[in-house]
């Protein structure tokens, strides 16, 4: 009987403590938040870039956005914007002898002087092969060189481009041709906005245009090589020379969001591009 006694007494104070109240424990109901991480953006040795999403108008990286450098070829984004304010997609036109005064090492899209082409198959070989011919071609189909220029100058003041200055429609080294990053995003939204059949066109890999009546046939390549490798890229329009680096504009969409980078100077254009859209599609669209 002791030891029941016993048992029971030093079990009476575990079974009062189980009834009292817990200490700390809050007295309203507490909401738990999973907190997202925030990306970190990519080091990259490009001089200038900025990335933008489109869907929202909101920057995501900028790296010196609105410094002045050397654009190389996505100068030909102007070229085509000017263009196709005094062209027909439809218009044929006749390629000029002046193509035969490019430069040795010009990208080219292969035309020969006195062909005739349709302003849409010149921008294939503007946009996929990059083709200084197919710039000269449109251009002067336009009007003359200089007042071509001074066309672009003029579009480019419309669309607020306040640190860009062309001097020609191809995008050579000169001292006179300048753009920074942030302009030429704004000018590659007007063209998406303008002229999306028109940007279409760059994310095509490669194509051949079939030989008429008055040209031979092109085999066509693109040389945005993300257009190849990277998920979702649209474009939009590559650029190189010894003074400029590396430059890229380039588009992708990925789950329903439409991102533009634009990279100028850069080592490794397609790399650093690349870094710069995976930020962009894993930082919060607005």
């Amino acid at each position: 009987m002791g030891i029941w006694l016993l048992l029971i007494a030093l079990l009476a104070p575990v079974s009062r403590a189980s009834q009292l109240p817990l200490t700390g424990v809050p007295s309203v109901q507490v909401e738990l938040y999973e907190l997202t991480p925030t990306p970190t953006p990519p080091v990259i040795k490009a001089r200038a870039a900025i990335v933008l999403d489109l869907d929202s108008g909101k920057t995501l990286f900028a790296l010196d956005a609105h410094g002045r450098f050397a654009p190389a070829s996505l100068t030909k984004v102007m070229t085509a914007l000017v263009a196709l304010d005094m062209l027909r997609l439809d218009q044929v036109i006749t390629v000029p002898a002046s193509i035969n005064q490019l430069p040795w090492d010009s990208t080219r899209m292969g035309l020969r002087a006195g062909e005739r082409l349709t302003v849409r198959e010149l921008m294939y070989g503007l946009f996929l092969n990059s083709g200084n011919d197919a710039a000269i071609t449109l251009s002067e189909a336009a009007m003359p060189r200089a007042a071509f220029v001074a066309r672009m100058n003029a579009r480019a003041a419309a669309l607020a481009m306040g640190d860009s200055h062309f001097v020609n429609p191809i995008g050579l080294d000169d001292a006179g041709l300048y753009a920074s990053a942030a302009d030429l995003a704004k000018a590659a939204i007007e063209l998406r906005l303008r002229f999306p059949e028109v940007a279409a066109m760059a994310a095509v890999p490669a194509m051949t245009l079939p030989a008429g009546a008055t040209h031979h046939a092109f085999k066509l390549y693109n040389l945005n090589d993300l257009i190849r490798k990277y998920p979702g890229a649209t474009g939009l329009k590559t650029g190189w020379t010894g003074r400029a680096g590396g430059c890229l504009i380039a588009t992708a969409t990925r789950d329903g969001r439409h991102l533009l980078a634009v990279v100028m100077g850069s080592p490794r254009v397609f790399d650093e591009a690349a870094a710069l859209l995976d930020y962009g599609f894993t930082s919060p669209p607005a």
